[in-house]
């Protein structure tokens, strides 16, 4: 009875050991790494009479833009809003840009005042390249709100309309479909490292939810210096090439 004890007592010892060894053999699961949550871009102003804030971008017909190799120009930085609304586009915007290529075909802007124009996009090339090519279209749309078919049988809210859009639109500028011009720099900033840093982009908006450009202007002296920021309050508010041009002359004077 004593030896039946002495190995009932053994064989729990034994089991307890293996089952020890086992427990020890087991893979143990390992601690997963904590992805760390992207972090906002820190909100940088530009401030008048101050060195614009640096960056480097990717052009929209190949390569990278420097700021600081525009050096020794003057430099204009147009953010336009692209998007009015979920999947409807900025006819401003587009009518903006045209307005920028008649502008430099008509007064040669860039010789005369020694400068480049900058347009920077708060989106991806993709976007870039679908807002080209219905500029073209938005034009046309432009013309019909200013020259409907019948302006004598408008009702007064009507022609109040009309008039205004006259006054809003006053050049009647033209592309031909898939023959956009790109003279100018169009940067992409599809992360929004700029634009947001800048405070220059919204996902809400005048009331309007969606991923957009808030409508700027800078103006950038020869030694990168900011001398003039507009930053729209409402879409239809943007200064005129007229306007900037004037700008220019006295930055040019200093």
């Amino acid at each position: 009875m004593k030896c039946f004890k002495a190995f009932g007592l053994l064989g729990f010892i034994l089991l307890l050991a293996a089952g020890l060894m086992l427990g020890q053999a087991q893979p143990q699961p390992q601690p997963q790494p904590q992805t760390a949550a992207p972090q906002e871009p820190v909100f940088r102003p530009a401030l008048l009479e101050q060195p614009f804030p640096a960056f480097s971008l990717p052009a929209f017909d190949g390569g990278q833009l420097e700021l600081a190799s525009l050096k020794g120009k003057n430099v204009i930085i147009i953010v336009p809003r692209v998007y009015a609304a979920e999947g409807r586009w900025c006819t401003i915007c587009n009518y903006q840009y045209a307005d920028a290529l008649e502008t430099e075909k008509t007064s040669g802007l860039r010789q005369k005042f020694n400068a480049e124009i900058l347009f920077l996009f708060p989106f991806d090339k993709n976007v870039v390249a679908d807002f080209l090519a219905v500029t073209p279209a938005q034009l046309e749309k432009i013309k019909g709100w200013k020259y409907p078919a019948e302006p004598d049988k408008l009702d007064a809210q009507g022609k109040e309309r009309m008039e205004r859009m006259r006054k809003f639109f006053p050049n009647d500028l033209s592309l031909k479909e898939g023959e956009v011009p790109r003279p100018f720099p169009l940067l992409l900033d599809a992360e929004r490292l700029v634009t947001k840093p800048l405070g220059v982009f919204a996902t809400e908006w005048t009331g309007s939810k969606t991923a957009q450009g808030i409508p700027t202007v800078f103006i950038l002296d020869k030694d990168g210096l900011l001398r003039f920021k507009y930053i729209s309050q409402t879409t239809s508010d943007r200064p005129s090439w007229a306007y900037l041009m004037k700008i220019l002359e006295m930055i040019e004077k200093k």
